[in-house]
């Protein structure tokens, strides 16, 4: 049995389906979607805009409106579902939701962006670090953990078009880099580069400057799992056709 996953970050649900969210969804092959950067709430949307043909959804808005959040659409009803992690500070913002199901858990998650001046830079590292303490958790259930989302940092030169320009430029300075360094050094596994070496990968074009044209991008949109359970990973991909957002949405299947 294979299990096919996305995981997108909007930028805005009401705009996405504004721009036919609801067929891509629906022809998406998909049996969950992750949506980060949902910036709406569900009281401020129609039922029929966040229950489709074959899929049930989960919300985790932020309290603040028109901010962060991020919404799951599935097809199979999970054991459990959990919203946030049990952290004031971080969950207000609604930034992860979790499923959980017989094989694995998996966590849709929305992290900080540190662009914003040195107060939301630490708020940002001080997520990273709470968040790796949570799936390391999660990780002694010794099921696979993966987790998706916009991680809002660049890895390696290789994810960006322009590394050198970008290094002092928060996605890509050292500082939020190290987290990504430290969670590979612990066995979390990305999934895209176990089977694409190649450059010239991106899931993110700023919108101001018609990056997308030129493909001047910056891969931050992920797919994590524990090195334990990589031999799931059937395959992973992204989907820069798909238009809609200033991200496109990435992809995992796994083997169950």
């Amino acid at each position: 049995m294979s299990i096919k996953i996305l995981s997108w970050n909007v930028n805005g649900y009401r705009s996405a389906l504004a721009k036919g969210f609801k067929k891509f969804l629906e022809t998406s092959g998909a049996d969950i979607v992750g949506l980060q950067e949902i910036k709406a709430r569900p009281e401020q949307l129609k039922p029929e805009d966040m229950a489709f043909a074959g899929y049930e959804s989960r919300w985790n808005p932020a309290e603040r409106k028109g901010y962060s959040g991020v919404a799951t659409f599935f097809k199979t009803r999970p054991l459990s579902v959990s919203y946030g992690m049990g952290i004031g500070e971080y969950d207000t913002e609604g930034r992860v939701i979790a499923l959980e199901y017989p094989a694995f858990h998996l966590l849709n998650v929305y992290f900080p962006n540190g662009g914003q001046g040195p107060e939301r830079l630490a708020y940002k590292l001080d997520f990273y670090d709470a968040f790796l303490k949570h799936i390391e958790t999660l990780r002694k259930t010794g099921k696979a953990v993966v987790f998706c989302g916009d991680v809002n940092t660049a890895h390696r030169e290789i994810d960006l078009a322009r590394p050198k320009e970008n290094v002092n430029n928060s996605g890509f300075m050292p500082i939020e880099r190290a987290w990504l360094d430290k969670i590979t050094a612990m066995d979390w596994m990305d999934t895209f580069r176990l089977l694409h070496p190649e450059p010239d990968n991106y899931t993110w074009w700023d919108y101001k400057t018609r990056a997308r044209e030129r493909n001047v991008g910056w891969r931050i949109d992920y797919f994590f799992i524990n090195r334990e359970k990589q031999s799931l990973v059937k395959e992973a991909f992204i989907l820069p056709e798909v238009r809609g957002s200033d991200h496109c949405p990435a992809g995992l299947t796994l083997n169950l």
